[in-house]
């Protein structure tokens, strides 16, 4: 398999839906002109919105997106794949998904994946987060094909349940998608070491646009935006949390190398845990 130059874009978005997708598509077009073959765009590219009903009223159903169209016209014109990390689309009118789109060069969407993990958390100095009381958890894991392997679909907070990452490499992934929103206390913590990890355990190329620095709406996002090779090594990276373009050379043969030095995905083995009852599956 050939290699090709991807591309992460790292974004900075604040409330105008038209300006941050204008933003991310003339720097999707940069890189382009800088060779890349696959771009992606970072979670929340049109809108990155903490109040739930400016949200709600800068949100549209996907035929009436503003920021997809844009996207699409500029996946044909340059012919390039797009990844946009997420758009929030409107499902019920208190309602959103927070949806990925894999474009192809003809302008059509390939892929839609839906975040599966809401993040709902409580960070120290009184940071709090609910995503779930504005966005619809997903329910279908996603993998579609590229040129050059199979793309496994994912957003943000995914990256901390391994279990997915493993079933869609066991699926026939070559490559992970993690576009981000990471805030800057956790993605200080822990941004690098979890990406690092899921190559590793997967054998994958792992690529993670992300936001960066301090949003109009008051949130903080760490940046640093990557590229990891399926051995675990970051090959590309934005050190800092300003709008920019991360360019990586991807070699897919790297992948079969890594999995056949620890082919650990075909030694899954059943077990069990005493004392414990089966976890019940969400409904």
């Amino acid at each position: 398999m050939k290699s090709f130059t991807a591309a992460c874009i790292q974004m900075r978005a604040g409330r105008d839906v038209a300006q941050n997708a204008a933003t991310a598509a003339a720097l999707v077009s940069d890189a382009a002109a800088q060779g890349a073959a696959f771009v992606l765009t970072p979670e929340m590219t049109s809108l990155l919105e903490t109040k739930s009903d400016d949200l709600f009223a800068h949100t549209r159903v996907e035929e009436k997106d503003e920021a997809l169209p844009v996207f699409r016209a500029l996946a044909a014109e340059k012919k390039i794949w797009v990844l946009i990390g997420s758009l929030p689309v409107k499902l019920a009118e208190r309602k959103l998904a927070n949806r990925s789109f894999l474009i192809s060069p003809e302008g059509a969407i390939a892929a839609r994946y839906d975040k599966i993990h809401m993040f709902d958390v409580d960070l120290a100095g009184g940071e709090s987060y609910r995503e779930s009381k504005n966005f619809e958890a997903g329910r279908e894991a996603v993998i579609a094909d590229l040129p050059w392997g199979r793309l496994g679909l994912s957003i943000c907070y995914d990256l901390r349940f391994p279990q997915l990452y493993r079933a869609l490499a066991q699926a026939g992934a070559d490559f992970l998608t993690v576009p981000a929103a990471f805030t800057r206390q956790t993605g200080a913590a822990h941004w690098h070491t979890l990406l690092k990890a899921r190559a590793i355990e997967t054998g994958c190329f792992v690529f993670a646009p992300a936001q960066g620095g301090k949003h109009e709406c008051g949130r903080e996002t760490y940046g640093h935006s990557l590229v990891v090779a399926p051995w675990g090594e970051i090959i590309a990276e934005a050190d800092h949390d300003e709008p920019g373009i991360v360019l990586a050379e991807i070699d897919p043969s790297r992948i079969g190398e890594a999995r056949r030095r620890v082919p650990s995905l075909g030694h899954d083995r059943g077990f069990s845990l005493p004392g414990t009852v089966p976890a019940r599956q969400a409904s």
